[in-house]
Formats: C-alpha cells, structure tokens, sequence
C-alpha cells in the first residue's frame, strides 16, 4: 500500500486529491502483479457506484491519462470509456496511446464489463450484432442535429462505439463525431 501512496507523492493518482488516500486494486489481467493504485475516497465512490458519476470531476482524466503508471493507465482509460457519452471524454479516449500490454488489459476489463452487463445487444438495419470498432455504412440521409451537414446514404463509418443505449452508436462523420441510430446503418 505504501508503495502506490509514495508513488503517488501523497496525491490520488486520478484527480490529485490529498485526502482520504487508500489503495485500490485495478482488476488485473492475466499475473500482473502492479494493478495497485493510490485513490481518493471521491474517486472509489463513483468508480464503485458508476450510476452517481459526477461529470465533471472527471475532468481530471486530461491529467492522468499520461500518466506512466500501467495501472492508472488502465483506469483512467476505463473512466473515460464509461464517460464517452461526454464528448471532451470521448476526445481524450481518441488521443490516449497506450503500449500493447497495457491496451490488451483495458480491453480484458472492457469484454468482462460487457459479459456482466445484461444488456440488449446493439443490431444493425438488417438484425446483425454491431461490436465497438465495426464499419457501418449509413442507408438514409440522416440531418445531423447541432450541425448543418446531412450524413450521406452509402456513407462508411469506421471504428463505431458502442453506448449504453442499444439503438445507439457513435462515430465519425465528416469530422465530427455523432450519435446514429442503429436502426439507420448496415454492417459492411
């Protein structure tokens, strides 16, 4: 424990607060034996409980995302991932780089996430499974809202996300990130 606090200089390795500091274990993946970070209680409370997640506090993540610690890595990669609904945490999870281990333990933890949730899954215009990372192709002219361009039938949209809502995914069109109904894409 005190080696992730000295580590940390006495400050939580996520939001550098100084207070209510613990340790907390980052479910590891395959024998990692360095999953342990340094915490405040404000960050185990909405890490535990993700449905009182403040957005804001998260904002922190602009920080500690480059950290050099593999765990804090992993979890501030997490937190954003949860968070990409926001589009600054959505922006922050596109520009994290992350080695190969270090990637392959965020996407151990994200497949596990999505094995426990019991959540309908997402289905293209055609009834086919959609995973994170898919390419859709648009097959309506879809009025993108807050914008004033229409996202063209016959549009590829490449490396999609995947929200919390089943009829919803994310992805780039001309630039800009929107949120599209399943309902209105085929997988290519």
């Amino acid at each position: 424990m005190t080696d992730a606090i000295s580590r940390a200089c006495g400050k939580c390795e996520l939001c550098s607060a100084e207070t209510e500091l613990s340790l907390f274990e980052v479910p590891a993946s395959g024998d990692r034996t360095d999953n342990d970070i340094a915490l405040c209680g404000t960050c185990q409370a909405q890490i535990a409980d993700t449905a009182t997640l403040d957005v804001n506090h998260w904002r922190c993540l602009n920080e500690s995302m480059w950290s050099t610690v593999p765990a804090v890595q992993v979890m501030a990669a997490r937190m954003l991932k949860e968070l990409s609904s926001e589009t600054w945490a959505q922006d922050l999870l596109d520009m994290m780089y992350l080695d190969e281990d270090t990637q392959a333990w965020v996407d151990a933890a994200n497949a596990e996430a999505a094995l426990d949730a019991d959540a309908a899954p997402t289905l293209d215009s055609n009834g086919a499974q959609l995973a994170a990372g898919d390419t859709v192709v648009i097959i309506k002219d879809l009025n993108v809202k807050g914008t004033s361009f229409v996202a063209k039938r016959g549009t590829a949209v490449r490396n999609i996300a995947l929200t919390n809502n089943p009829e919803h995914i994310e992805g780039r069109v001309n630039g800009t990130r929107i949120v599209i109904l399943s309902c209105y894409v085929k997988k290519s």
